[in-house]
């Protein structure tokens, strides 16, 4: 296949993964990371690092499409910052120590365990489940080791953490509003820490192809951040025009071909 197709593909998923951001305010990671590394894998890129570059990658991506989700949610006034300022030093090293985890792990292993957490979200988004709140926010160590666990988590499977920080705020007695806001402002942190733990863990892997930045893929990167920077907001316009509880449906059934396919793949 000529390479010039490949960056195609990575703008076709950019805008894919943009849309349905913006649409189903799900983050684009749980779309980024295997179809790229399907891509990868048609590049025939090295098998022991497909799942890095493809979650490294993601990560990076994360960091340009997450500051213009919070810059939207600040004009509305819905980012609780003091929230947000307590929950970052425990993302900040979670998602560090995260991303560095999975530079120790094969791709054998980060395959279904991307894959485990795919299903977990497809099955919440099939039973439309809500946490119930229970308490208010706990004291900062508690608030350390919670969001610690966030950002760690986020960083080995390369998302924005939303489907955890938003439950977690929830199960906080905080109004889903808010939680949403204050959950976007989050994945800034875990991407910034998240790619950067990536891009120092891969810096001299022995097997990285070209264009590359430790574990993230360059080319892809630029590709896949200019059109979901661009079509997200086509997706948040369209949320206002289809029936979006139904297309969560659909979309979890995507995401669970996505996970069974991650685990029937052998890179």
């Amino acid at each position: 296949m000529p390479f010039e197709l490949y960056y195609v593909l990575y703008l076709v998923l950019g805008a894919f993964a943009g849309v349905i951001a913006g649409m189903l305010g799900v983050g684009g990671g749980l779309i980024i990371v295997p179809v790229l590394a399907s891509i990868y894998a048609a590049e025939s890129m090295p098998g022991d690092i497909i799942m890095h570059l493809a979650l490294g990658t993601s990560l990076a991506t994360i960091v340009f499409t997450s500051i213009s989700s919070v810059y939207a949610h600040h004009k509305h006034q819905a980012v609780l910052w003091s929230v947000f300022w307590r929950l970052t030093p425990g993302i900040l090293i979670g998602a560090w120590l995260g991303g560095w985890l999975a530079g120790q792990l094969s791709t054998q292993w980060l395959s279904p365990l991307f894959a485990c957490f795919e299903l977990l979200v497809a099955f919440q988004l099939l039973t439309g489940k809500q946490v119930n709140s229970h308490r208010q926010l706990p004291n900062n160590l508690g608030v350390g080791l919670a969001s610690g666990v966030i950002g760690h988590i986020s960083a080995v499977v390369g998302i924005g953490g939303g489907t955890m920080t938003v439950p977690y705020l929830l199960w906080n007695n905080i109004a889903l509003r808010k939680a949403i806001a204050t959950s976007a402002a989050c994945g800034l942190p875990i991407a910034i820490a998240g790619s950067l733990s990536y891009v120092f863990t891969g810096w001299q892997h022995s097997s990285l192809p070209v264009n590359t930045l430790g574990f993230v893929h360059l080319p892809a990167f630029f590709c896949i951040i200019i059109t979901s920077t661009l079509c997200a907001p086509i997706g948040a316009r369209l949320a206002h025009h289809l029936p979006v509880p139904v297309l969560k449906k659909f979309f979890a059934i995507f995401l669970i071909v996505l996970a069974v396919k991650l685990l029937l793949n052998e890179f």
